[in-house]
């Protein structure tokens, strides 16, 4: 029981000096093990990549042969057809655009051949217009 006492107090006062800022052992091959971890660490996500790329090849396989069967596009095609059928309906579009003002709009100036009086006239029925007229 003293051993097993010893052994506990032993190592729990090694580990307080760590906490307490005391020398920490020096393992002389440890930049060596970090290196090798760090490896380690990168090919098993360089494998795990390939793993999902080549899954994910597969699936588009599987993808593509259903697109096929069923005549159905992928969404990328889909909208760049839509984008060609928008442009292709502005070329021969009978409306303008916003900003472009028709020919003769403000060109000429304004005439008024007719006062509004004349305009009334014309309304009226043929006794009343022969009577404003003389």
């Amino acid at each position: 029981m003293e051993f097993v006492m010893k052994q506990a107090l032993g190592g729990a006062t090694k580990d307080m000096g760590k906490m307490l800022g005391g020398d920490e052992e020096k393992d002389p091959d440890a930049a060596k093990k970090e290196e090798e971890r760090q490896e380690a660490l990168r090919q098993a996500e360089e494998e795990r990549k390939a793993k999902y790329a080549k899954m994910e090849a597969e699936r588009e396989v599987m993808r593509q042969g259903i697109r096929d069967k069923y005549g159905i596009k992928k969404k990328e095609e889909r909208e760049a057809e839509a984008q060609a059928a928008m442009e292709a309906n502005t070329e021969g579009s009978l409306t303008r655009p916003k900003k472009a003002i028709p020919p003769g709009c403000g060109d000429e100036p304004e005439e008024e051949d007719e006062s509004i009086l004349d305009t009334v006239i014309k309304y009226l029925p043929g006794p009343l217009q022969d009577m404003f007229k003389k």
